[in-house]
């Protein structure tokens, strides 16, 4: 199995796909011919949702010229045939948003079990590349959460990769949850209370997986010890582990 955790592959959360750092060529590349997608919702109840996001991203690729032979939406509409699904697909998209939602439903699916056998390529996008994670910070991100005593950070995920990745920098640096500030109140102190590193992307960088390796092509920041510091700039790319 290869994976790409991006972002975003957009250029915005509903836009054309984003080539920065080399991203669309070196997915193409990835694929097998002919592509069958299984894209996996965040809210498998909302079909009105679901519907919009599948859609969106098929079509953003599709303009990319990037075709599917077959491409299914995966949320209850479906949630039966699951091993099915993934038994017929060589590319598994795991969609965007609420980190918790999705990472129940992923666990409902059993998809950590099922990935075991797959042999293709899984692309996650934001909250996707974060339960794709061994262990998952789900960073308070919804009102109340940040404030929750009870409320879960560290959630068990789908044991792809070890990088925990927080998304949208640009969008949410300045961003606020229950008046604390997402980065330096939230994620920092998490980091020190946790011992955890939390790889911190703009849109437009990714982690490409492949046999045990692993690189990040553009602009990523890391937050540990309560510290973040910026390690590369856009056009870069840094294998993993490093110092």
């Amino acid at each position: 199995m290869k994976y790409f955790l991006t972002s975003s592959p957009s250029v915005s959360m509903d836009g054309a796909i984003n080539p920065a750092n080399g991203f669309l060529d070196n997915l193409k590349l990835s694929l097998a011919e002919p592509v069958r997608a299984l894209f996996v919702t965040t809210y498998p109840d909302d079909a009105a949702f679901s519907d919009h996001c599948s859609q969106c991203i098929r079509e953003a690729f599709e303009q990319a010229g990037l075709w599917f032979e077959s491409y299914t939406l995966l949320d209850r509409r479906t949630a039966a045939q699951v091993a099915q699904l993934v038994a017929e697909s060589n590319f598994i998209i795991l969609g965007g948003g609420h980190v918790p939602s999705q990472n129940a439903f992923l666990h409902e699916l059993h998809l950590k079990r099922l990935l075991k056998r797959f042999k293709g390529v899984v692309l996650g996008i934001s909250a996707g590349s974060m339960n794709a994670a061994h262990v998952v910070y789900a960073q308070p991100e919804e009102p109340g959460e940040a404030a929750d005593k009870e409320f879960k950070r560290f959630l068990p995920g789908l044991g792809i990769t070890d990088v925990s990745i927080l998304p949208h920098y640009y969008m949410c640096k300045d961003l606020k949850v229950d008046g604390l500030k997402v980065y330096e109140e939230i994620a920092m102190p998490d980091s020190v209370t946790s011992g955890s590193r939390f790889y911190v992307f703009p849109d437009g960088t990714y982690l490409v997986g492949d046999n045990g390796n692993e690189t990040i092509y553009g602009e990523f920041y890391l937050i540990e010890n309560g510290v973040m510091r910026k390690v590369a700039n856009d056009g870069q790319r840094v294998g993993l582990p490093f110092v």
